[in-house]
């Protein structure tokens, strides 16, 4: 199953994720599709960037979103 979900990046302490579409299977830092947006929770008010049109097609193509997700794209007004 293809899931939109987070990616960790950013050092020890300072968290950075990108939002992706990968395959399930695939580890949360490994191989993924396509990068979709960015969050970034250590700003004041966190980022959440997200290209709405991709994430749409995604979404109306199978693709599930995780809670996370789900819940950051409401925030950015995508769903």
């Amino acid at each position: 199953m293809v899931k939109i979900r987070l990616r960790r990046m950013g050092a020890k302490k300072a968290p950075f994720y990108r939002i992706v579409v990968a395959d399930s299977r695939f580890p949360r830092d490994g191989r993924f599709i396509e990068e979709i947006g960015t969050y970034n929770p250590l700003a004041n008010p966190s980022e959440i960037k997200v290209d709405a049109e991709k994430a749409q097609k995604w979404i109306k193509d199978g693709a599930q979103p995780t809670d996370t997700v789900r819940a950051l794209l409401k925030k950015a007004g995508v769903l």
